[in-house]
């Protein structure tokens, strides 16, 4: 069943980058830029990390967290945040809970061959644990501008 807006956002608790958990319960009463992305240090995934990074400040601003999540393992996700100097939370979902849980580890078709993976999509979820906006099969261009002004108005 695909989430809509309005939904309470499944809660997860997942290893992150540095050690240690994140789980979206942790960061009630914050607003949440979730943003799945395939795979650490690809042309399209570190492009939108760094779009998010460089906006970091103005997300803080707005009271709102940002967290990549991905089936990455730690390991992967501590050289991807070091190479890039990214300065916000990675959750690795190896399991593939939280990806399920959202919906979004899909089927994916390239070059006629089909396969699993995520679906680049981004959730934001207000302060109580609910879906604000959702963003389904994310294009990288001015992406995290998009997300920046909807948590702003939030």
């Amino acid at each position: 069943m695909a989430l809509k807006q309005g939904d309470k956002a499944p809660d997860f608790t997942l290893a992150r980058d540095g050690g240690g958990t994140l789980s979206l319960a942790g960061l009630k009463g914050r607003k949440v830029v979730l943003y799945a992305y395939p795979k650490d240090d690809t042309p399209g995934c570190t492009l939108e990390a760094i779009a998010f990074n460089g906006l970091r400040k103005a997300f803080t601003d707005a009271g709102t967290e940002i967290v990549g999540i991905s089936p990455d393992p730690v390991k992967s996700h501590d050289k991807f945040k070091k190479k890039h100097g990214l300065d916000f939370a990675l959750a690795a979902d190896e399991t593939l809970t939280a990806l399920q849980a959202y919906g979004i580890w899909v089927e994916k078709s390239m070059y006629g061959r089909t396969y699993m993976g995520v679906e680049r999509t981004t959730f934001l979820i207000d302060q109580d644990g609910k879906i604000a906006r959702i963003w389904p099969k994310v294009k990288v261009a001015g992406h995290a501008d998009e997300v920046l002004a909807a948590a702003q108005a939030l």
